[in-house]
């Protein structure tokens, strides 16, 4: 189980975090929704350790890791498959899928056969350069790239961004086949509402750095959820 505990966050005086606090199962898509600029991307460097939290802690699997660095939360099993893709255009599609490899033990620096079965696309691509796949095959390779460091907590900003509706529905059914292996906690980032209510088991609702609304589908009054998503 993941857990972040009362975090703050601050680009210099500007905070970002105020008090957030949410958890994730295993098992689970928790997904956390909110306008642009409410503090969600923050949220995820905070809790991969891009950006250190001025107060508060992240705890995953019991373990508090909030002065780990991200490559050692990487090593705990965290990944993030980071707003924008990200990505490396010069890279085969076989050595973008390769490059999280490293942190793992010699013995498992292979990608897992389950990538390709998620994404059959990225087998019949793996000579190709990832600068000359369409968007939504980026993404499917930024989520392979992923998951080819065999994580226990995927962390996904956004997505659906940019991408065309056929390749939103195979993500959504990738991240539908993992969360019912019942070994992965899934934290999605999300503006898109209904690829959001398909897959979520918990909502987390941010306005201006804060947690507003918390808890599962049916708990919460969809209304007011969708009026704090609305521009």
């Amino acid at each position: 189980m993941l857990t972040i505990r009362d975090a703050d966050l601050y680009y210099g005086a500007s905070q970002a975090l105020k008090g957030v606090s949410l958890t994730a199962l295993k098992g689970e898509v928790t997904c956390v929704l909110g306008r642009n600029g409410v503090g969600k991307t923050s949220l995820i460097r905070g809790l991969v350790g891009h950006v250190p939290l001025r107060r508060g802690r992240v705890e995953w699997e019991g373990a508090d890791i909030t002065r780990l660095t991200a490559a050692d939360r990487a090593r705990a099993g965290l990944a993030l498959v980071p707003q924008g893709r990200e990505i490396f255009p010069l890279l085969t599609v076989e050595e973008n899928l390769r490059t999280g490899l490293g942190m793992l033990p010699r013995a498992e620096r292979t990608v897992p056969e389950g990538v390709f079965k998620l994404f059959p696309v990225l087998r019949d691509m793996l000579r190709r350069r990832g600068g000359d796949l369409s968007g939504g095959q980026q993404q499917q390779l930024a989520i392979g790239r992923a998951l080819a460091t065999r994580p226990r907590l995927l962390v996904l900003d956004e997505p659906t961004e940019g991408i065309q509706p056929s390749i939103i529905k195979q993500i959504g059914a990738a991240i539908s086949q993992l969360a019912a292996r019942g070994d992965i906690a899934i934290l999605l980032v999300e503006q898109f509402f209904d690829f959001a209510r398909e897959l979520a088991d918990r909502f987390v609702v941010m306005d201006r750095g804060e947690v507003v609304m918390q808890g599962r589908p049916g708990e919460l009054d969809e209304d007011e959820l969708q009026r704090r998503l609305s521009v």
